[in-house]
């Protein structure tokens, strides 16, 4: 048995990212490209309009595609073993495997995971909050491309992260552009075709508001910086 065939998690919860509907985000997973809008809805039925959110357009080519400039930055700064949380493809995953350090990706969209599967890459179908074949000890914890959302629980997701990582390690967070932002909804995914997913949970946290999320789950900020208009903050337990 191979970690990859380990601890299987529990099976999925309803409301998944993207998940259900028209499934407009494995139609882009399968093009392996294609520009999907994240969208709120107001009423948990999902029902009637649609307001754009902070981040807005999820750029799948770009998920699909080899890590750019400043990915390769964040991994640089960072230390192995490395846990990427809503992993997507893998694009990060292969990069870190690149720069010399273990990497394991996780996600829910059995779509995501075939993809990187395909290319070869360590990547599991499993929920952050369920069991995982490494429970503890992660080096670096990336929650990024607006993965703080996951589950509209920002708060009880840092909290999991900080189970997870090492007593020496970090959580990396990319967050909002606006750094005040901090607001959980229901939201579902469309694309251009007019396919929309089902609805589900969903977060926007931003730079400044981070830090009261992190606090509740006993981190401070250690870093925070912006390049090529991204926001990152890195997590650490108190020293």
């Amino acid at each position: 048995m191979t970690a990859l065939d380990a601890a299987p998690g529990t099976a999925p919860p309803d409301g998944l990212f993207a998940a259900g509907g028209g499934r407009p985000y494995e139609a882009a997973l399968a093009a392996g490209a294609g520009r999907l809008r994240l969208v709120r809805v107001p009423d948990h039925a999902g029902a009637g309009r649609t307001v754009p959110t902070g981040h807005g357009v999820l750029d799948v080519g770009r998920y699909a595609g080899p890590a750019d400039v400043v990915d390769v930055a964040v991994l640089r700064d960072a230390r192995g073993p490395v846990l990427d949380v809503g992993c997507g493809p893998g694009r990060m995953v292969h990069a870190a495997l690149r720069e010399g350090m273990p990497a394991l990706g996780i996600d829910v969209s059995a779509a995501a995971v075939a993809v990187a599967r395909d290319r070869g890459l360590p990547v599991l179908q499993r929920s952050v909050f369920g069991p995982l074949p490494v429970a503890r000890g992660w080096g670096t914890v990336l929650l990024l491309d607006g993965n703080i959302g996951i589950g509209g629980n920002p708060s009880g997701l840092l909290a999991r992260c900080a189970q997870l990582v090492a007593p020496w390690g970090a959580v990396v967070v990319e967050t909002d552009p606006v750094a005040a932002r901090d607001r959980t909804f229901e939201a579902v995914v469309t694309d251009d075709a007019g396919r929309r997913s089902l609805p589900f949970a969903w977060a926007e946290v931003g730079a400044d508001a981070l830090a009261a999320h992190a606090a509740a789950a006993g981190l401070v900020a250690g870093a925070r910086w912006v390049r090529d208009g991204r926001t990152f903050v890195r997590l650490v337990a108190p020293r």
